[in-house]
């Protein structure tokens, strides 16, 4: 479903105690991690959907979904957004609502890789140079068009701030024959931004999203 309007690698870090800082893994024990501090100099930030670092050879975020080489997934990234004044939406490529980092809502996708064949995976750039504009986003993923296996690979979002550690999710819990999972909330608590793991799977399409987490969009069917 498409909402109804119309908007418009850096090195690793030094290890301290044996401790790597280059990433941050996001766990259920330990689901939540500051982004940015108040008044810090933030750039953009950019969310990664792909395969694991643990796989030799990488062929564009769930490719192999629906078994090795078959290709029968189309699988999204995504975001619902809420502005510091009031503004929701929702960037997707479907409904083809890339978004604007040169405007609001100051988010954008990339693009659409529809094969899982692109290297790279699918990427979103938040511009957190700009930290008091957001209040949430919530980034998903959506199976959009083939079987929903999400065990069948272990996927993993990670995002890159401007500075700072990587920050890591792993989609490592089952998503029975749900199509959408919300992978990771990013809030301003007037401190800055924190993100929080959340991968929770959704029976249904976006609207049901809206309604898990409140968003109050309007939706209406769309395509790519």
């Amino acid at each position: 479903m498409a909402i109804d309007y119309t908007r418009r690698p850096r090195p690793p870090a030094a290890a301290q105690g044996g401790v790597s800082l280059s990433k941050v893994s996001l766990t259920k024990s330990a689901p939540t991690v500051s982004l940015t501090k108040s008044g810090a100099n933030q750039g953009p930030l950019r969310v990664n959907l792909n395969w694991s670092q643990g796989q030799p050879k990488k062929a564009g975020f769930f490719a192999k979904l629906a078994g090795v080489g078959t290709g029968g997934v189309d699988l999204d990234l995504g975001c619902l957004y809420e502005l510091a004044n009031g503004e929701k939406g929702v960037i997707q490529a479907l409904g083809h609502a890339f978004g604007s980092m040169h405007g609001a809502p100051h988010i954008q996708l990339d693009g659409d890789d529809r094969t899982g064949t692109v290297v790279g995976g699918e990427n979103m750039h938040i511009d957190l140079s700009k930290p008091d504009v957001f209040k949430r986003i919530l980034i998903f993923a959506m199976i959009y068009d083939g079987a929903p296996n999400w065990a069948a690979v272990d996927g993993v979002v990670t995002l890159f701030p401007a500075s700072g550690p990587e920050v890591e999710v792993k989609l490592d819990a089952a998503g029975g024959n749900a199509r959408i999972c919300a992978i990771a909330l990013l809030q301003n608590d007037g401190a800055g931004m924190s993100v929080t793991r959340e991968v929770q799977y959704i029976d249904g399409d976006q609207s049901a999203l809206d309604r898990a987490y409140g968003w109050g969009l309007r939706w209406a069917a769309g395509r790519k």
